[in-house]
């Protein structure tokens, strides 16, 4: 099996050992073009549930100041969205990872 396939494969995979530092060091320190596409895209995918994080912080924030004895509708729907977002990713991650192993 070629190193290239392997690497880029890695940095997909990566999502369940060294979450974005691995696609990043594999971004900085490759020089195939090739395995750079697959890092960067790799990467971008590890950072997209890291924009669902402040939405979180301000749903606690805002149903435990504005209603401190209601229920916390807005926090719960945004740790759904998360866990949705999280699936999605780890998912994509894998199938992307396969196709890259896979391919001739």
């Amino acid at each position: 099996m070629e190193s290239k396939k392997v690497l880029s494969s890695l940095c997909y995979f990566s999502i369940f050992f060294a979450g974005f530092i691995f696609p990043l060091a594999v971004l900085l320190a490759t020089g195939d073009e090739g395995t750079k596409q697959h890092a960067k895209k790799s990467l971008y995918s590890h950072l997209i549930p890291l924009i669902t994080t402040p939405l979180i912080i301000f749903a606690v924030f805002y149903d435990f100041t504005s209603q401190p004895d209601g229920i916390p509708i807005f926090t719960i729907i945004s740790i759904i969205a998360l866990i949705l977002v999280w699936l999605i990713v780890i998912i994509w991650n894998i199938v992307k990872g396969i196709k890259v192993l896979t391919a001739k």
